[in-house]
């Protein structure tokens, strides 16, 4: 398990942030940071996938060292 910061271009709905319930939601002016514990590179795979879906860009994506 990696914990992992995802860092978008948005701020986004509940709708969205729904789909990931064991991220922390952080919004910055338009901006919204997920971080948290991911698995492994299937389920962040999955992630950026659900966002690409949504129209969401995603600015950065960073492991976080333990």
């Amino acid at each position: 398990m990696t914990r992992t910061m995802i860092r978008v271009d948005a701020d986004m709905s509940q709708d969205i942030t729904e789909k990931f319930p064991h991220l922390q939601l952080r919004k910055h002016s338009a901006q919204t940071t997920l971080s948290g514990d991911i698995e492994d590179q299937e389920e962040l795979q999955g992630v950026l996938n659900y966002l690409s879906l949504m129209g969401v860009t995603v600015v950065e994506v960073v492991t976080i060292p333990e």
